[in-house]
């Protein structure tokens, strides 16, 4: 049996899309640099250089942000929900512009930092 996860990613403006295997990741964050690299690529030896470079699609730094659509069909922001339970329930990959996203979720600093394994909560009824 393979352990591959291909789900397809498109970009506003790219006609055409291609196809990352989620289970050659194990954070949002190398998600999001391989897709960033896979459709912007570094422009300069130097940037090549930076492997632990924070994803411009995450930090908010950029004109685009990375979102997905679950199993139900919603489109949500890549980081608002745990790893795990992303890579349970996505079936496609998009960037969007920043302008476009507005209503998807929760725009955060750095959700990579706060979501790269699940966590788990409890609530308490009075």
């Amino acid at each position: 049996m393979s352990n591959l996860r291909f789900v397809k990613v498109c970009v506003d403006g790219i006609p055409i899309g291609r196809k990352v295997d989620l289970n050659a990741h194990s954070s949002y964050e190398t998600l999001a640099q391989a897709i960033e690299d896979m459709f912007f690529g570094p422009t300069s030896s130097i940037e090549k250089e930076q492997v632990n470079r924070p994803s411009k699609l995450l930090d908010g730094s950029s004109d685009f942000v990375l979102t997905y659509e679950d199993k139900q069909g919603d489109k949500m922001l890549v980081g608002d929900v745990p790893w795990r339970m992303f890579l349970s329930s996505v079936i496609r990959l998009r960037i969007m512009r920043t302008s476009e996203a507005n209503g998807l979720g929760r725009h955060r600093a750095n959700p990579a930092k706060l979501l790269t394994s699940d966590f788990t909560f409890s609530i308490s009824v009075e």
